[in-house]
């Protein structure tokens, strides 16, 4: 599970450098079609990330990750094929993007819910440090890859690459042998909807998953209106090339696995509630010199602050992950973690969508202003909750009532 996760986290990162590229300089895509493309890789969050979380907890949660594996490796390899005929043009991009979500909101809901059934509760804290160190660093690999593939062999045909890491990830939880007990199958009519409400209702009611869960949503927003610009203001107004903006993505990500290193020191010292705050709301406080990015030293200031939000979103993942898994019971937690997602994540083809209306309205480099201020801003809704009066998070449901 370690490393197909690490793989398909390093496909992901390299498509996300890829994919845009081959919207701009291939397919000479405009701003909001860049945008477009972001959203299109989210959207199905909106669309079916609550009833994913009732159909995780029915089936087989290995099962549900291995076909979300192979369909993202036909969708990847996809690409190149249209280009090679003369038939790839941005409507089947999006396409492409829509459905590789898809894949993603099952196999991210399947493997959240799957990982307390492998490691036992006293390990989950330094796994999930693993994976999500792990994850940052296929992340920053996969970026910086991203661009020197592109450089190397065309945009189209660094999609390639994407579509192998799927490859092996597949063949990689094949490998798990362990083998989960028989799911309960909810048959009556009417089934789905009620157990869909019953995740929705599990979440408005606790204070500690409603806080998190709507944090979450708007510093994606935030967080995915900023992203969607940046190959556009690196590209356009800063002057780099693929591989320069590869390269500084992936120097700037390498926060991420400084945020994975250094959470559990954190934690230790603060306490989970007290260090959530400090990495979420402090450290993402440098978020803003990004946008004071310029060619020559001015680069720096793009790496101090993509690297503090890097440090700051991992750090962040990793606690409230462990805090999720330890929190609630097992049998509920597919739909707990697709409630949380539906939010969390459906806010991010919103949040792509207004930055590319924004951006062409009144300027990429403007609207990364409002965009990236946001980050840090969303964190004063952790301050407003039961989190800001605590040293730890609850492990169990009812320590927090």
């Amino acid at each position: 599970m370690w490393y197909g996760e690490s793989a398909g986290k390093f496909g992901a990162a390299v498509t996300s450098v890829v994919l845009p590229l081959v919207a701009v300089s291939v397919l000479h895509a405009t701003t909001f079609e860049v945008s477009l493309l972001n959203a299109a890789t989210w959207v199905p969050w909106l669309l079916i990330g609550l009833p994913a979380g009732v159909w995780v907890d029915r089936l087989p949660r290995r099962t549900v990750m291995l076909v979300s594996d192979a369909v993202s490796c036909v969708l990847f390899v996809s690409v190149p094929l249209a280009y090679w005929s003369g038939a790839l043009d941005v409507t089947r991009l999006l396409l492409v993007a829509l459905l590789a979500g898809t894949a993603a909101v099952f196999f991210q809901t399947a493997y959240t819910a799957y990982l307390p059934s492998i490691v036992g509760p006293g390990d989950q804290a330094e796994g999930n440090a693993k994976l999500h160190g792990s994850a940052s660093a296929a992340q920053i690999a996969g970026t910086g890859t991203g661009g020197l593939i592109a450089q190397a062999v065309g945009a189209v045909d660094g999609m390639l690459t994407n579509a192998l890491t799927f490859l092996v990830s597949l063949a990689c939880v094949a490998r798990i042998r362990h083998r989960e007990p028989p799911l309960r199958v909810a048959r009556a009519r009417g089934a789905l909807f009620r157990e869909v409400g019953e995740g929705v209702r599990l979440v408005a009611r606790d204070p500690y998953l409603r806080s998190l869960t709507l944090f979450g949503a708007v510093s994606n927003l935030f967080l995915a209106g900023y992203q969607s610009l940046l190959v556009v203001f690196l590209v356009r107004d800063v002057g780099l090339t693929d591989s320069g903006v590869g390269v500084l993505v992936a120097v700037g990500g390498a926060g991420g696995v400084i945020g994975a290193l250094v959470v559990r020191r954190g934690v230790t010292r603060f306490g989970t509630a007290r260090a959530l705050l400090l990495f979420e709301l402090a450290v993402p406080a440098l978020a803003p010199l990004m946008v004071l990015t310029s060619r020559g030293a001015g680069l720096a200031l793009f790496v101090i602050g993509y690297a503090a939000v890097s440090v700051g979103v991992v750090a962040g993942n990793v606690i409230k992950a462990g805090f999720q898994q330890g929190y609630c019971r097992p049998d509920v937690l597919g739909r707990v973690a697709a409630c949380s997602s539906f939010l969390n994540y459906g806010t991010l083809p919103l949040g792509a969508l207004l930055a590319g209306a924004l951006g062409t309205w009144f300027g990429v480099r403007p609207t990364l202003w409002v965009m990236i201020a946001g980050i840090p801003l969303s964190a004063l809704i952790l301050l407003c909750s039961p989190v800001r009066t605590r040293r730890d998070l609850p492990t169990r449901a009812d320590a927090g009532h």
